[in-house]
């Protein structure tokens, strides 16, 4: 997601593309005009070599060719009178080489940009598949949610996020796999298909966490291989209640969330979290679910150690409460991106780890 009013990186990336595709004729103007004004001895037209092969970084192999071909006619209007015939084929076939070597490598270049954007457009559907974009409004609560994953380029990471309408209620779940790369998207994604089975039959949070627990251990018994068999995770339960102005959540191990009244900011006390899915095993399982009170015109954040744990270049962790307070009175569909720039901003590296965070608002007119 876009942060605060920074420049998008669409736009820049335009910009250094069209800069790009200008610079051949730049410097066939700059050769042609520096070699008209400048004694004999200087030879500026040699330099017109330059021009294809620049063209073949953002050209087309048509364009590349193109802008040889008009080097090819500089170059031959450029010769200098006493300069013999063999001399002029030798340069222009020089420039001929150079504009053939200069298409080949545009064929390549185009030929994998097709691949990239078939790949990438493969990478959205998945995405769409495995993370759904949440609704900005769900029930009486308006979702506001923040996603970036750590890999360059990547589209989905290790945490996780959902939220379903139920008969008499919201449930959300948001999560965060152990460890990064496929491995957690792949253990994310078990999680995923768990919590949306079971969902709408699940009577309460409890029932829903062991069941996320069944499917990931079912799961390792059908690929023992698997890499998600391996991994943990934390994951916290949210259900919203329709006609009482209440949360319930239960925590498996993950950060506790922070509800907000006006500027008062406090966690939610777990009093007995349950352990991360796939270690139940190493004792008795239990879940104990908290009721809080959510009313109108209270906000709720969810987030990950992503959030929490971003650390500025002394090692300080981030204040999100103390930033929270002072976000108050910001509106609830600009908090995201409000997040976004100020953890970047604070990181010593920018963003070095997936980050969830998902705003749950109770808009005071639904009263």
């Amino acid at each position: 997601m876009p942060a605060g009013k920074r420049s998008r990186p669409g736009t820049a990336r335009r910009t250094q593309f069209n800069l790009g595709r200008a610079l051949p004729f730049l410097i066939l103007t700059l050769c042609v005009v520096a070699d008209l004004l400048t004694p004999d001895r200087e030879r500026f037209d040699r330099l017109l070599v330059a021009a294809p092969a620049l063209a073949a970084v953002t050209w087309s192999v048509r364009g590349t060719i193109g802008i040889g071909l008009l080097a090819m006619a500089a170059r031959a209007l450029l010769s200098r009178g006493d300069a013999g015939a063999a001399e002029l084929l030798a340069n222009e076939v020089v420039l001929a080489g150079v504009t053939a070597v200069a298409a080949w490598v545009s064929h390549v270049r185009t030929r994998y940009e097709q691949d990239l954007r078939e790949l990438t457009a493969v990478a959205e559907v998945v995405q769409r598949v495995v993370l759904r974009p949440l609704p900005a409004h769900l029930g009486r609560y308006e979702l506001r949610l923040l996603y970036v994953a750590a890999a360059a380029k990547a589209r989905i990471g290790g945490d996780f996020y959902e939220a379903v309408r139920v008969p008499g209620a919201v449930r959300i779940m948001l999560g965060d796999v152990q460890g990064k790369g496929l491995g957690a998207v792949e253990t994310a994604s078990v999680l995923l298909g768990s919590f949306r089975a079971a969902v709408d039959d699940a009577p309460d949070l409890a029932a829903l966490a062991d069941r996320l627990e069944e499917g990931l251990a079912r799961y390792g018994a059908w690929d023992p291989d698997s890499d998600a068999a391996e991994r943990f995770a934390t994951v916290v339960l949210v259900e919203l209640p329709d006609g009482r102005d209440i949360a319930r959540l239960l925590s498996c191990g993950h950060p506790a969330p922070l509800v907000q009244r006006g500027s008062a900011v406090e966690p939610v006390h777990f009093a007995d979290p349950s352990l991360p899915v796939n270690l139940a095993g190493l004792c008795d399982p239990r879940h104990r679910i908290e009721e809080v009170p959510f009313g109108p015109g209270d906000r709720m954040l969810l987030y990950t150690d992503g959030v929490s744990e971003t650390r500025d270049r002394t090692g300080t962790f981030y204040p999100l409460e103390v930033r929270l307070r002072g976000w108050a009175r910001e509106p609830a569909k600009e908090l995201p991106e409000i997040l976004h720039k100020d953890l970047a901003d604070y990181g010593a590296d920018g963003l070095d780890d997936d980050v969830a965070a998902l705003f749950v608002v109770f808009p005071p007119e639904a009263r």
